[in-house]
């Protein structure tokens, strides 16, 4: 089970976009996450006619290891750790740290 899924709201701990949120678009393997207009790089991308894609200077964003953001907490509003804590029915859900308040609704 991952610590970040895709849709978290989610702040930059570290690098050159320190401080910034987003929402995870899409987790590429176990320790990289892509988040929304997060770490933009210039991409130069030559054209694809089939694809219908044209050429060009393309900006889009880049992956993140999982270990330079942290998980939004709305309540404390700051960021916060993860861990995991079973429920009373056997289900395994994600929890913070700071105040034991259940990530998954």
């Amino acid at each position: 089970m991952n610590r970040l899924r895709k849709g978290d709201r989610v702040i930059v701990t570290t690098g050159r976009d320190k401080g910034r949120q987003g929402t995870v678009i899409r987790v590429t393997d176990d320790e990289h996450v892509v988040i929304e207009n997060v770490n933009m790089v210039k991409k130069h991308q030559k054209p694809n006619p089939q694809r219908n894609l044209g050429g060009g200077i393309v900006q889009k964003e880049a992956a993140l290891h999982v270990s330079n953001v942290a998980l939004f907490n709305p309540i404390t509003k700051k960021a916060d750790r993860v861990g995991y804590k079973k429920l009373d029915n056997g289900r395994k859900v994600r929890v913070f740290k700071s105040n034991g308040e259940v990530v998954d609704a």
